[in-house]
């Protein structure tokens, strides 16, 4: 199976998991199916959707990676229409604002770094912010 493949059947898993936190609060909250850029999840008694971002990888480089171009073209962080962007490391849920995410980088002048990810076929343009300083943005998710 192939890298983006396995990455994409994984990522699914970890909506779910959000998912189903959400619907404790929020019973009509689902997963937008197919590829939705704007967010993955769907909060209809809040009208906002959700962001979810799995990065086991943060556990051992200490960075979360916030991508903001692909292709050549803004993405991810730039293109959102998520109210919320919830995180995941394998240990702690984070649910931050898009814009606390640029706050944090403007505050700490964050540079972005170009790299082509496994699985991936072209570079991306991204931040790698230390997952401390972003989660001190954030609040935890239960």
């Amino acid at each position: 199976m192939k890298t983006f493949d396995k990455d994409l059947k994984r990522g699914i898993i970890i909506e779910d998991l959000v998912l189903t936190k959400i619907q404790k609060k929020y019973p009509k909250a689902h997963r937008i199916d197919g590829q939705c850029k704007a967010f993955d999840l769907w909060i209809p008694e809040l009208k906002q959707g959700i962001e979810v971002k799995y990065d086991p990888m943060s556990n051992k480089t200490g960075n979360i990676v916030v991508e903001v171009e692909m292709f050549g073209k803004p993405s991810a962080l730039m293109t959102t229409k998520a109210s919320h962007w919830v995180f995941y490391d394998d240990n702690n849920f984070l649910s931050i604002k898009p814009e606390e995410i640029k706050k944090c980088i403007q505050d700490n002048n964050l540079q972005t770094v170009k790299f082509t990810g496994r699985g991936d076929k072209a570079f991306k343009i991204a931040y790698l912010i230390k997952k401390d300083l972003l989660f001190s943005y954030g609040k935890q998710f239960s």
